[in-house]
């Protein structure tokens, strides 16, 4: 399945992975998120309800990937990043811009279905 994420004027193609977790993700959709910056690499955001999990640990995670961090942080890596367990979601298609759209504070991204965008 196919999503768009909309940071600020900024669009963003995502694909969903074929897992549990991203089909509970995507049932959720359309949603705009508040998300925190931490560590110079990732925006964050819980969920105030769980989504289910298949954690698996990632020694580095590259940039645009869409993760789950135990039931219910929503991550979007916007840098490398990696050392812990995380639940796949999705991937960014295309990453260029990313980081300066979602800038260095807390942001809202919008996420919709490709076909409610």
């Amino acid at each position: 399945m196919s999503i768009e994420l909309l940071i600020g004027d900024a669009h963003f193609s995502a694909m969903l992975y074929e897992n549990e977790t991203a089909r509970a993700f995507a049932e959720r959709l359309p949603m705009t998120l508040r998300m925190s910056d931490l560590n110079g690499n990732e925006k964050y955001h819980y969920m105030s309800t769980p989504i289910p999990t298949c954690e698996t640990y990632y020694p580095t995670i590259p940039a645009g990937e869409l993760m789950l961090f135990g039931d219910k942080c929503v991550v979007l890596f916007y840098d490398r990043a990696g050392g812990f367990d995380y639940t796949p979601i999705g991937k960014l298609l295309n990453i260029s811009g990313l980081q300066e759209a979602l800038g260095t504070g807390d942001i809202s991204i919008t996420f919709t279905t490709a076909n409610n965008s």
